[in-house]
């Protein structure tokens, strides 16, 4: 299995603050790589170098092979990410954000409706395709900004928070939906919710103050922890490294 992201000693500063500590880690093809961390550790802003929208001080990142610096266009044209923040137009339906966002990527006009159409088949969104995003549940908004992020058949995909407020019926429904999607594209995942990692992540990282401590499996991690219990790992580790 190759490597879909390799960073090489990446550092972030803010002024004094630094956000990212020379880290180094991989992520394989096919993955769904889990980031964990407290507020402040460094989980939005790794997230936000890799997907091209801010730059690092220092340090070097290559996905499939190509530099994120050198060769940004290229990157830019095999990853999306969805944010924290539901991207979505709230007055326009389901169909037609993702013919909005098919535009954005330069598909004609046949060619973004076989695509909306697709996604919508693939990610189960047929009940709602001719509703109002504004008329639809906290839940539907995030599956379909996922889905928005998907249009240009990314091969990685960065979700930030996907579940972020959402009750839990409908974050297990996401889950489903984020398992169907981790079948055809590699994933890196932020989030709060220490059970969702555990439930979707193959691998994962902790990260403490802008240094990654530890990353592995969550079986990996809790053997290093001495327990059974994820939750208590992750504050066991996190504690001892503050």
């Amino acid at each position: 299995m190759i490597n879909a992201i390799e960073i090489n000693n990446l550092t972030k500063t803010y002024g004094d603050k630094t956000a990212i500590n020379n880290i180094n880690l991989y992520i394989k093809e096919g993955e769904l790589f889990g980031l964990l961390g407290v507020n402040g550790a460094g989980k939005t802003t790794l997230l936000k170098i890799l997907s091209c929208i801010s730059k690092a001080d220092s340090g070097k990142i290559s996905i499939y092979g190509k530099d994120i610096i050198k060769d940004k266009s290229e990157v830019k044209k095999i990853i999306n990410i969805s944010t924290q923040e539901t991207a979505v137009a709230m007055n326009l339906t389901v169909r037609e954000n993702l013919l909005f966002i098919a535009g954005i990527y330069n598909s004609d006009k046949k060619a973004g409706i076989r695509k909306a159409d697709s996604i919508i088949e693939v990610l189960s969104l047929s009940e709602v395709a001719d509703k109002k995003a504004k008329v639809l549940s906290g839940g539907w908004q995030r599956r379909l900004s996922i889905a928005m992020a998907l249009i240009n058949e990314p091969k990685i995909l960065f979700l930030d928070e996907p579940t972020l407020g959402l009750d839990i019926l409908a974050r297990r429904e996401l889950w489903k939906f984020i398992s169907e999607i981790k079948k055809k594209t590699t994933i890196i995942l932020t989030t709060h919710y220490l059970e969702e990692a555990e439930a979707l992540s193959d691998r994962i990282a902790i990260m403490v103050h802008g240094d990654i401590v530890i990353s592995g499996t969550s079986q990996e991690i809790k053997k290093t922890a001495s327990t059974e219990n994820f939750e208590e790992a992750f504050i066991k580790i996190a504690e001892n490294n503050i």
